[in-house]
């Protein structure tokens, strides 16, 4: 049987093709939502085929797991501000795939397109956007720290990681609140939030 951090890396690592594409699609939307649209549709002719999306959903279970139980066994040892942050980053980056992964599913089997304006409603939904903007942002933030520190080339690739991730995720939760271009979220959409906002 594989090691778990041997299982976390590989994970990982197919992981990160899929992740890099996706903050892509993401940044693709600074030049409007269409162009997030098509990139999408583009990306998804390749990761929506079932085996390939079936690998990458066990990636996701793999690497949660993994990285979980690494962190949980490793509490006694770890040593350094480095490995604490790349911990703390790799449990938020596990708790929001967890719910990320569920809504878009769930979205899916409601009879929602999980496009942009699935992505972006809840941050024009009030009081959602109390959630959903931490919640984007610490996301792409956390994810460019465990990444900057699974690389191990210091602190200082770590704090240019973060400076990057910050930007990337300021940039990402701008655009879908409608900051940088345009954004009219369907009425479907937004019934998602209807009888539960107040």
């Amino acid at each position: 049987m594989m090691a778990p951090r041997r299982l976390h890396r590989a994970a990982g690592a197919v992981l990160a093709v899929f992740l890099l594409v996706h903050v892509a699609n993401h940044l693709a939307a600074l030049a409007g939502v269409d162009a997030h649209i098509r990139f999408m549709d583009a990306a998804r002719s390749v990761y929506r085929q079932p085996v390939v999306e079936a690998a990458l959903l066990l990636c996701v279970a793999l690497q949660a797991a993994s990285g979980l139980r690494m962190l949980w066994t490793g509490r006694q040892r770890r040593r350094g501000v480095l490995a604490w942050v790349q911990a703390g980053s790799g449990a938020y980056v596990a708790l929001f795939l967890a719910i990320h992964v569920v809504a878009v599913l769930a979205g899916r089997a409601g009879g929602l397109d999980t496009n942009f304006h699935f992505a972006a409603a809840g941050l024009h939904v009030w009081p959602f956007v109390l959630f959903f903007l931490p919640y984007y942002f610490l996301a792409v933030a956390a994810l460019f720290v465990h990444v900057g520190c699974a690389l191990r080339r210091g602190r200082a690739f770590v704090a240019g990681f973060t400076c990057a991730g910050i930007v990337v995720a300021g940039l990402i939760v701008a655009t879908l609140m409608g900051k940088v271009v345009p954004v009219e979220i369907p009425a479907n959409y937004l019934q998602t939030f209807a009888g539960i906002s107040t």
